[in-house]
């Protein structure tokens, strides 16, 4: 009997301690991003400037070709400009396809049409949902002399959900260098 009571006390303190919570893995941390504070500066080539927020890197000496980077959000916006020599219906179907090579990965393709008149700066935003290369595409031109295309790319595999907020913050961006794109004259 003692034996039986022995058993019973140690079975009840077992089950007493064995009833806590289950441990359960910590869940994977998420994704912090931290936006650039520089403010804005100012982009000056013999073709254009305009205003943007990231860290310019030129990939030319003639400034046909300008990469912005934004390195603490692992991603730059490629930016290239074309003058127009009679090729504008070229150009713009080139950059209209480039934006549509996307399509297969992507699970849509928002089109936003932008207009400046006061500076003659017309073209088109193409902001890209899904798993594509590139989240946003865009080209603006005076119709006459200028065409500028430009891209946003990650480096990094394409994970719409884990890249939404920084896109959606170089995406501002963009649309930033568009409102602020002001076409300087050749002689």
């Amino acid at each position: 009997m003692k034996f039986n009571a022995l058993c019973l006390s140690v079975l009840i303190s077992f089950m007493t301690l064995s009833c806590q919570e289950d441990t359960l893995p910590k869940p994977k941390a998420m994704l912090r991003l931290e936006y650039p504070e520089t403010g804005e500066k100012q982009l000056t080539t013999p073709h254009f400037e305009f205003r943007h927020t990231g860290v310019e890197k030129t990939k030319s000496t003639d400034l046909n070709s300008v990469t912005i980077n934004y390195p603490k959000l692992n991603g730059a916006i490629f930016i290239t400009y074309k003058k127009i020599d009679g090729n504008l219906e070229k150009l713009l179907t080139d950059a209209q396809k480039l934006s549509y090579e996307h399509v297969m990965k992507a699970d849509g393709i928002m089109e936003k049409l932008f207009v400046n008149d006061t500076d003659k700066v017309y073209g088109m935003y193409y902001e890209v949902k899904g798993n594509a290369a590139s989240q946003s595409q865009f080209y603006v031109t005076d119709s006459l002399r200028h065409f500028l295309t430009g891209s946003l790319y990650f480096n990094a595999k394409p994970n719409y959900d884990s890249i939404l907020p920084a896109a959606a913050y170089l995406q501002k961006d963009i649309r930033n260098i568009m409102e602020s794109l002001q076409w300087k004259e050749q002689p």
